[in-house]
């Protein structure tokens, strides 16, 4: 295997770095080395090892000199029972959701390993509009709210309450005071609006919790391993989430998988939401299991004012170890000033949820010293899959290679679109399939488990990849993402990776726009450097020289002060492409001298685009067989007075 002069050295002892190592570790069952397969029996075991140690600490504000509120592991433990305490006396069986909608705070720990030990966690995107959530809560049936309350800046309680009124399972609500959760106040009774459907309660949670026993629970926890612990909806903001079922085994799992790949000591900063995998067990339980510290960047995380701004310096304050980001995060942090004698405790960035730009990986070594490991992974396999080791070997442009007891293989797509047979030999593409003990039972709904499992018992994740000469996998996109452009498949990060060679930019997307000829006809939105400039046409010419494929050359690149972002902080492409239909039509319906129409562009189930088209009446026959003639989900619509 080719050196790579960049690899961590020197590499510990017991340091799984190579495919050797993963083998030789996995002659051990994996039931040996995992001290517990439920997340409460875990994390009582690592509260108890680590009594002592400070496990987490909340950042109050976006500055390097803010005051923090720290949880060491006894405390930690003893808010769990507590939690766990009250919401068993809260709901009617063990298998009743509890929904989580908070910002990263202490109590959102005390509420997501409570509410696992006593019944079903549900975090849920707090951001989401109100009749998403409501729907997730009808599809879980939950019982339980735990919401921040009334807080500036923030429609968080206005949300919990219309779920509350439209959800009938819900019977209580639990109110997190921000003021009492950035220690600023105590606890008092539930403030703001009240819901006004019969039968709900509404309570203060520090007051519940503070009457709950803290040192046992108080309840029988004999739950089974494989028995569902945390329901994690998937997709963002589009269509309807589905909603994926972790096991205890899954998240106990998983915990353990972080240690195995590196358990040095850490201090841990954690900028990612809790209501996502990564949050809540790479920077949660993955690193409670080894007695990290972990740092809550604010309630806000990245997004808070002030924190990427003060990040190097924060990370300098509390000798930040390590953390884990989106590329969307790290490319910002190149813009940061760099601190006076650096940080030289960070050893490695873990980096996952979309694929990292070449250039933004070299100029951030370039500048922190620091390592970057890509990995891959997904909320049904509990979050990570595959990781550049952070003591061996890592390549980028890969995500590594797969982690202990946990198997890819990659399958060929069949005439159907559908998985078929396994590949094996490097090169060459195919479907990522994952098997293993981390890989989650289904989804809630049955029937989205139609067609996710390929023949075998391999999960189909939709995403595309190869094997390289050294087999490191290399993420080769969604396979939703790819762009056909007349039978020709387009992997969109050739151009993704060679725009952001440029020396002004910063990000890169590219998609399919709608094209009547070709289907599809490649289009790339770059966001530039800060302070620099430079035009579409020196763009243009910097991907005819570097994208090897004619036809994937980008036929338009637009330039944005900003590339629209998913909530945890990836590229929006679905947004993208419908800024894209909404830009050829209306083009398209100029041209035809059809500009009294109005095509009016929205994110459909499954990340696609639908068109309401409006206008005239006498235009529609017109305005219909012109959208018609583009692969896109178009229908007319008469206005309403």
């Amino acid at each position: 295997m080719p050196t790579d002069p960049m690899a961590d050295t020197p590499q510990a002892q017991n340091a799984i770095a190579t495919l050797a190592d993963i083998e030789r570790f996995e002659r051990t069952p994996w039931r040996a080395r995992v001290p517990a397969t439920t997340t409460y029996d875990l994390l009582r075991e690592a509260c108890e090892h680590h009594a002592g140690r400070v496990a987490l600490r909340l950042l109050l504000a976006g500055s390097a000199e803010a005051p923090t509120r720290d949880l060491t592991y006894r405390a930690l433990l003893q808010g769990v029972h507590q939690a766990a305490n009250a919401l068993h006396a809260c709901v009617t069986s063990p298998m009743a959701a509890v929904t989580l909608l908070l910002p990263n705070l202490i109590e959102s720990h005390l509420a997501l390993w409570g509410a696992q030990a006593a019944a079903i966690a549900s975090p849920i995107n707090p951001m989401l509009d109100a009749t998403y959530i409501a729907r997730i809560c009808e599809e879980t049936k939950a019982e339980v709210l735990v919401a921040l309350g009334p807080a500036p800046g923030s429609d968080i309680w206005d949300k919990a309450v219309q779920v509350a009124e439209r959800v009938e399972t819900v019977h209580t609500v639990l109110q997190v005071d921000l003021g009492v959760a950035l220690g600023q106040s105590v606890a008092s009774a539930p403030r703001g609006r009240m819901p006004a459907r019969g039968g709900v309660r509404v309570l203060d949670f520090h007051s519940v919790l503070a009457t709950a026993v803290a040192d046992w629970l108080t309840f029988d926890h004999a739950f089974d391993e494989d028995a569902a612990c945390a329901y994690f909806h998937t997709g963002g903001t589009t269509g309807y989430p589905k909603v994926a079922v972790h096991s205890h085994l899954n998240e106990a799992f998983m915990a353990c998988t972080m240690q195995w790949i590196d358990d040095r000591e850490d201090v841990v900063l954690s900028g990612l939401p809790l209501f996502h995998v990564n949050g809540a067990l790479v920077t949660g339980l993955g690193a409670f299991h080894r007695g990290a510290q972990v740092v809550l960047l604010t309630p806000g995380g990245y997004r808070a004012p002030g924190v990427l701004d003060e990040f190097w310096k924060i990370a300098r304050r509390f000798g930040a170890t390590t953390f884990s980001a989106v590329p969307t995060v790290l490319s910002s942090l190149l813009e940061k000033p760099w601190p006076e004698g650096g940080v030289p405790t960070l050893r490695h960035v873990l980096c996952g949820a979309a694929a990292l730009p070449r250039q933004v990986a070299l100029d951030f070594e370039r500048i922190t010293g620091a390592r970057l490991h890509e990995g891959y992974g997904l909320t049904e396999g509990s979050c990570v899959s595959t990781v550049n080791p952070p003591q061996g070997q890592r390549k980028l442009g890969t995500v590594g290679r797969r982690l202990p007891y946990q198997e890819i293989r990659l399958f060929a797509l069949g005439a159907d679109g559908k998985p078929g047979t396994e590949l094996a030999e490097p090169g060459s593409p195919g479907v990522i399939g994952l098997r293993g003990p981390n890989l989650f039972p289904g989804y809630l709904r049955e029937s989205d488990n139609q067609g996710i499992w390929i023949k075998g018992g391999w999960f189909n994740t939709g995403d595309l990849g190869r094997w390289d000469d050294d087999g490191y996998l290399v993420l080769c996109g969604r396979a939703k993402d790819l762009i056909i452009r007349g039978g020709h498949n387009i992997d969109p990060l050739l151009i993704e990776d060679a725009l952001t060679a440029h020396p002004a930019v910063a990000l890169a997307a590219a998609i399919g726009q709608p094209d009547q000829h070709a289907g599809e006809l490649p289009v790339a939105y770059v966001m530039l450097r800060a302070d620099s400039q430079v035009s579409v046409a020196e763009l243009l010419g910097h991907a005819r020289a570097r994208i090897p494929e004619r036809a994937a050359v980008p036929v338009r690149i637009e330039v944005l002060p900003a590339l629209p972002l998913t909530t945890v902080g990836k590229v929006s492409k679905p947004q993208l492409r419908m800024m894209a239909v909404a830009r050829v039509l209306r083009e398209a319906l100029d041209a035809e001298g059809l500009d009294e129409v109005q095509a009016n562009c929205l994110l459909a189930g499954g990340g696609g685009t639908s068109v309401d088209l409006t206008g005239p009446e006498a235009l529609r026959s017109a305005a219909c067989a012109l959208a018609g003639r583009y692969p896109v989900s178009a229908q007319w619509r008469r206005k309403t007075a």
